[in-house]
């Protein structure tokens, strides 16, 4: 459970933040000249060194946005000119690739970050450029929302496994269609047919927080409020809910912490999202009201069950039932051990729900549930605190290794994450996601200490 032991401020972290992002400038400008695009996307590293790892192609836009970030961190122009270079070369292909359930991650990641930093005034964009970046993010949400299963209650964006299969990580490529529906685009099917891609959005947010989420109502024998299963099944042909499964957790009934950041981090930005719509175009979805209260039970729950299973340092281990924690005793409360020889952490794990708490905390403050907030804030805070922390074992100050956020788990059952010599369980080693996911929420804590104007994927209002 995450030890709340003293108070932080933004401002107190800012020295890690900005040591961070001088880390971040060489590691990608290593990853840059040693890369080979023809190999794919770089994944998660072996020996320090990137590596591809053929699946899906969803680690791109991570690769290309952290230059993005990297810019929008320090104003260093260099890497908005890698960026902007590599999303029109790169990223094109990702737009119209019907079968993932990934755009939030590639596209939001690349022209979603160049269409924010537009119109925050952050670079100077042609008329047409801007135009190019929305019609790429129109194109990418409709497409993301035509990958549709239907259930009796609604429907959800399918993973790659095929209509039967809802992942929880989806909820944040939510942001694909709120950025398309936001710029006024449709999803047009047969004979004309369109749909709005707010309630659709509406209705994945509905059927993820419904079944992906528990809320400790006895639904199963392993109903434990906050938990997440990372896999729901459904019958294609009439939708009916099966049950829970999983690909990347240890089973489905334990809770892979990777989806459970997932949903944290969704949730929240779904709220912060709902919060500059008109209440008239909620009024099809069943209203404000209702649509809020169901984001908002999933994102308290899911963050309230983050806080249980962390370790005291707010790291997680990479399954809160992984069984080797069994020969752990105590792990809960004292830091986590990247180095133990039972079970991994997942350091990219704690990047992502890092930023779900704090963002929850502020929204929760800003609807004057200061005691809560300041909760969820402060375990964000000891989250960003752990990971940044130059005499912690997470920052990879090494100049050989390539990777930024040290001891990330990509598939640990697969056993796709590299072991070294001597040991049992995979560690020091980097992902794709979990460097995009620490310079994010780097990024956020800086604008937040600064004053500056408040992060979200959507941008300043219209």
């Amino acid at each position: 459970m995450i030890r709340l032991d003293r108070r932080r401020t933004f401002p107190e972290l800012l020295p890690r933040v900005n040591q961070l992002f001088e880390l971040s400038a060489r590691k990608l400008l290593a990853l840059d000249r040693t890369w080979r695009p023809e190999d794919g996307a770089p994944v998660f590293t072996v020996d320090g060194q990137y590596r591809a790892r053929g699946w899906t192609e969803w680690t791109e836009g991570f690769q290309v946005g952290s230059a993005l970030l990297q810019f929008d961190a320090t104003g260093d122009r260099a890497f908005l000119d890698v960026g902007r270079e590599r999303t029109v070369t790169r990223m094109p292909a990702h737009l119209t690739h019907f079968g993932v359930h990934d755009h939030g991650f590639n596209t939001v990641s690349t022209y979603g970050t160049l269409w924010r930093l537009a119109r925050e005034g952050r670079i100077d964009a042609s008329t047409w450029e801007a135009h190019v970046y929305a019609l790429a993010l129109k194109v990418s949400g409709a497409v993301q929302a035509r990958r549709w299963t239907r259930i009796p209650a609604g429907g959800f964006i399918y993973s790659f496994n095929g209509p039967h299969s809802l992942f929880v990580d989806t909820i944040r490529s939510l942001r694909s269609l709120a950025l398309a529906w936001r710029l006024g685009q449709p999803l047009v099917e047969e004979q004309d047919a369109r749909v709005d891609l707010l309630e659709r959005l509406v209705q994945h947010a509905s059927t993820t927080a419904r079944y992906s989420v528990y809320y400790g109502t006895d639904r199963d024998r392993y109903d434990v409020r906050g938990r997440v299963a990372h896999e729901s099944l459904f019958n294609p042909v009439n939708g009916t809910y099966r049950g829970p499964s999983t690909q990347q957790g240890y089973s489905p009934f334990t809770t892979w912490t990777r989806g459970l950041a997932w949903a944290m981090l969704g949730f929240a930005e779904q709220l912060e999202f709902l919060a500059g719509v008109p209440d008239g175009s909620l009024e099809p979805c069943g209203g404000r009201t209702a649509v809020e209260s169901f984001m908002l039970d999933a994102a308290r729950a899911t963050g309230d069950h983050y806080i249980e299973v962390a370790a005291a340092d707010g790291i997680p281990y990479w399954d809160s039932g992984a069984p080797g924690l069994a020969l752990l005793p105590g792990w809960e409360d004292r830091p986590a051990d990247p180095f133990n020889e039972r079970e991994p952490v997942d350091s990219s794990a704690a990047a992502i729900a890092a930023q779900g708490l704090l963002r929850l905390g502020r929204l929760l403050r800003s609807r004057g549930a200061g005691d809560d907030a300041d909760r969820y804030e402060q375990a964000g805070l000891c989250v960003v605190d752990a990971l940044l922390d130059d005499a912690g074992p997470y920052l990879s100050v090494e100049p050989d290794h390539q990777g930024l956020l040290l001891h990330s788990v990509y598939h640990r059952p697969n056993g796709w994450d590299h072991v070294p010599p001597g040991a049992s369980t995979p560690r020091g080693e980097s992902s794709q996601w979990g460097d995009y996911h620490a310079r994010e929420v780097a990024l956020y804590v800086k604008r937040v200490a600064e004053g500056a104007p408040y992060l979200t994927f959507f941008g300043p209002p219209q």
